[in-house]
């Protein structure tokens, strides 16, 4: 019976004693990385193809190989495959339930030359591939949201703020394009990744290469890599490519976090700039009358989960010796995790930004006069003032209004402005308008319609 319990598993020769339960326990993964199945049937599919070439299947062994690894692939797809006991992980899993379709003689032969070690790493690399592709596409979405809404809403004029105070007046598609551009680069950044983890482990064994002379790079391109790594005990010990996307992760949670943060503020009775659907909102267990943005309050709330995944592997990461460990076991629970979360929060921000509903008075309502201090400096630096010397000017002006109790700098009269400073002419009453204000910003990257316009093209053309 002993003997029986050690085939189950692919290390077990070595052992006659048995596992610890919690051992066990402790030590299996396939509850998480069962996800991976597709990932892992692919793997065998064309690493038996190389055994082939290599002189270590026939033919006939291959095709029941292959079929009995479409009958997994189904089983899992259909969520009826059986787990067992001594099924530690996918790999276990497969290659077990392959033996009781085929027979295990031939089941036996595919782990030839393979180690649990370049296995696991290349499935790794095939998941994560899938899923940056279909971050790729569901990022995309989401950008050309807010590209169409900066297009349709061009008109609409807001305060920009810096320190959280009103600043300068903007476009609301110039905010909108502040998001747009990072999570552009967002996107730059995530097909490097893919490109980057897009090498196979596979033929590398437990870390000292092959001992057949399996043709690795067929494999690799059969499986859709751009080429093989160079060595074998990198290959198997290398999670880098985890680490990279727990940071992008990170990264795009953090940008995601602050537009919520905005549009939080903006959609409070405060602000009012913007109000969200009640698809995105909740109520109070008490108070009637609120609608609270849980879909926003989330989307920040679970930056910090995907900022802890990233720094807690790092952790694991950070002392094992080469090459392969156990340690390395840890990497697939917090990049699941951080790859489902980002998904969702990719998901929510595309529906939160598609179905708001902007308030365009409120937006230019909040506009005060005293946002265009800059403007009158610039009045008199077209007048060929230095803009040091036009900056203490308009400090002056605003200044003045406050002492006489004004409720903006437009209230002075000519002759007040002609007391601050004689160079003030009767045009100076034209400085007072948001919409020139905003229309003067023409400058490559400014909040003027033209600029902004240019912004949306260029990005547009990113994707």
């Amino acid at each position: 019976m002993a003997g029986e319990k050690s085939e189950q598993k692919l290390w077990g020769g070595r052992f006659t004693g048995e596992t610890d339960p919690l051992m066990h326990l402790y030590n299996e993964s396939l509850s998480y990385d069962q996800k991976m199945y597709d990932a892992d049937l692919d793997n065998s599919k064309y690493y038996t193809e190389g055994l082939l070439k290599a002189g270590l299947l026939t033919e006939e062994e291959l095709s029941e190989i292959h079929r009995g690894l479409e009958v997994i692939r189904c089983e899992w797809a259909a969520d009826s495959f059986v787990e067992k006991d001594g099924d530690e992980d996918i790999h276990t899993a497969n290659e077990r339930r392959l033996g009781e379709i085929i027979g295990r003689h031939i089941a036996g032969k595919v782990h030839t030359g393979r180690s649990r070690n370049d296995q696991v790493a290349t499935d790794m690399r095939i998941y994560c591939r899938k899923a940056l592709t279909n971050l790729e596409k569901i990022l995309t979405n989401l950008i050309g949201a807010i590209l169409q809404r900066s297009e349709t809403e061009i008109d609409a004029l807001m305060p920009g703020y810096t320190h959280l105070q009103r600043a300068q007046p903007i476009r609301w598609s110039h905010w909108l394009n502040l998001y747009a551009t990072y999570f552009v680069e967002d996107l730059k950044r995530l097909k490097q990744i893919k490109e980057r983890l897009n090498v196979s482990p596979l033929g590398c064994g437990a870390l000292a290469g092959h001992p057949y002379g399996i043709d690795r790079e067929y494999i690799a391109g059969k499986l859709g890599f751009d080429g093989c790594i160079g060595n074998s005990l990198q290959a198997v010990s290398d999670r880098d490519f985890v680490v990279e996307i727990l940071f992008w992760c990170s990264l795009f949670m953090n940008h995601i976090s602050r537009f919520s943060e905005d549009l939080i503020i903006y959609s409070t009775a405060e602000f009012g700039f913007v109000k969200l659907s009640d698809a995105y909102s909740t109520g109070s267990s008490l108070m009637p009358q609120k609608k609270n943005p849980d879909s926003l309050e989330l989307l920040r709330g679970k930056s910090g989960r995907v900022f802890g995944s990233l720094s807690g592997f790092m952790m694991s990461l950070k002392s094992i010796p080469s090459t392969y460990n156990k340690d390395m076991q840890e990497d697939k629970e917090p990049l699941f995790d951080a790859l489902v979360t980002v998904e969702h929060s990719i998901l929510i921000s595309t529906g939160v930004i598609s179905t708001l509903a902007i308030n365009k008075q409120k937006m230019f309502g909040a506009l005060t006069m005293d946002m265009l201090a800059t403007d009158l400096a610039d009045y008199l630096v077209r007048k060929g003032v230095p803009f040091r010397e036009t900056h203490h000017i308009s400090g002056e002006a605003v200044s003045q209004a406050e002492k006489l109790k004004l409720s903006g700098i437009d209230q002075l009269t000519v002759a007040q402005y002609k007391e601050i400073d004689a160079r003030f002419g009767e045009d100076v009453v034209d400085v007072f308008d948001f919409e020139v204000s905003v229309e003067r910003r023409t400058a490559t990257g400014g909040t003027a319609k033209c600029a902004v316009l240019k912004q949306i093209k260029s990005l547009k053309e990113q994707l």
